[in-house]
């Protein structure tokens, strides 16, 4: 389980003294305790991954931040981070994969126009949800949706 794999990745960092790959799991096993503790559970390995995307997502936007702020370092420095953060997520659907499974989804439900964009992405995410980022998927359900 996902949650196992974090936790003994954590001990083996605070072993090697991979500081940077120890901060990072610290940060996410708070995350998901914090999550725990709200809902009063053990998340499930969709939960855990949503954390997972949602830490990425933060990192990609911090790293917008500091680059229109000049700031290459901070940028680095997050860029690592979600390399490390990576390693937990299952493998990524390519773009291709992505605008075969809209097309199919776009077909299935007979969408016309970007009035369908909801029905079509609530049919999709579920199936890529943890293996594509949701920013590209809409992306790609709104060029389909236009042409």
């Amino acid at each position: 389980m996902l949650k196992e794999k974090i936790e003994q990745d954590l001990i083996e960092s605070m072993k090697a003294h991979a500081e940077e790959k120890l901060s990072v799991l610290r940060m996410l096993k708070s995350s998901i305790k914090n999550v725990e503790i709200a809902k009063q559970k053990e998340l499930e390995e969709a939960d855990i991954l949503q954390i997972l995307q949602g830490q990425i997502k933060s990192r990609r936007d911090s790293i917008e931040l500091y680059t229109k702020g000049g700031r290459p370092e901070l940028a680095e420095k997050e860029e690592s981070e979600i390399k490390i953060l990576a390693e937990y997520l299952p493998e990524q659907l390519s773009e291709d994969e992505i605008k075969a499974i809209v097309a199919k989804a776009v077909t299935d439900l007979g969408a016309t126009g970007m009035q369908d964009m909801g029905k079509v992405m609530g049919k999709i995410m579920p199936e890529v949800r943890g293996k594509a980022d949701s920013s590209l998927v809409s992306q790609i359900v709104k060029d389909s949706l236009t042409k």
